[in-house]
């Protein structure tokens, strides 16, 4: 659901409508967020600058947390931010790229680190660059969607609308007309299980589920056209759909843990038959 946003410290941060650039405005901003547990590292100590850069790291992510720093905002040079927190340059840049991982920063032309737009699309792309980077596990991932999907759907059984209900009822339904064509099932079923991440209402649970439903797909590919599959999927998707449209959370568990189920088995099936190939 959405929420309000946080409010900013002090009414000057709280208009501000463009990043911050002024020397005494990050001088403020980072005593707020200074603290004594950030001690000065001791040379070559690299333990201690790990975890000062760690403890760097979370108080610049508590200032984004508390509006103290907001999407846009320019942050100071390096050697500002080493003056303001006491620590080297080294340090710094350790919790500068923890950061720039996590996409909350992002290095802009001139060295100059800024807060991203934070959509749920840009903090997980980490998350999808792990999946696409490693072994495709399918225990791992099934276990994933199913902790993932199922809590998905039920919140989709419980807030989506009229409309988004009647969405979700007709890409399950239009599915009959593509037993035959793979390709075709295969762009309605991107659409389904969007509208079902649309009915939640949750972002970040729906960037989650679009992650995983990502991962796998070229023996996906091979599953759909394997005599049998998309029938059967078609036939759980309106049995989610239906659960969803009487409003029924337990239902539409049931039916989509099913679906999975399917999907997996299906998966390992279709990565047997390439590996014989």
């Amino acid at each position: 659901m959405a929420r309000a946003p946080a409010k900013l410290v002090g009414e000057t941060i709280a208009t501000r409508q463009t990043p911050l650039e002024s020397d005494l405005d990050f001088s403020t901003l980072f005593a707020q967020a200074r603290k004594p547990t950030v001690k000065t590292e001791a040379p070559g100590a690299s333990g201690e600058r790990r975890s000062v850069s760690e403890q760097v790291a979370h108080r610049l992510l508590s200032m984004v947390k508390s509006g103290n720093l907001r999407p846009g905002d320019r942050l100071p040079t390096e050697q500002q931010m080493g003056i303001a927190f006491g620590i080297s340059r080294p340090a710094l840049r350790e919790a500068l790229k923890a950061l720039s991982l996590m996409g909350i920063l992002e290095s802009r032309q001139g060295g100059r680190y800024s807060v991203t737009d934070l959509s749920p699309s840009r903090l997980i792309a980490p998350f999808n660059v792990m999946l696409s980077t490693n072994d495709f596990d399918v225990s791992e991932h099934f276990e994933a969607r199913i902790v993932v999907d199922l809590e998905l759907v039920r919140l989709c059984a419980l807030r989506a609308t009229p409309e988004q209900r009647e969405r979700i009822m007709k890409h399950a339904v239009d599915g009959r007309a593509f037993f035959q064509d793979p390709v075709g099932f295969r762009l309605l079923d991107i659409e389904f299980h969007q509208s079902l991440n649309d009915g939640a209402d949750n972002r970040m649970l729906s960037a989650m589920a679009q992650g995983l439903y990502d991962v796998g797909l070229d023996i996906r590919r091979v599953a759909s056209e394997m005599k049998g599959n998309i029938k059967k999927s078609v036939t759980q998707h309106i049995e989610i759909a239906e659960a969803i449209a009487n409003r029924d959370p337990v239902k539409a568990k049931q039916a989509y843990r099913r679906h999975l189920e399917h999907v997996r088995d299906t998966t390992i099936a279709a990565m047997r038959k390439v590996e014989q190939n």
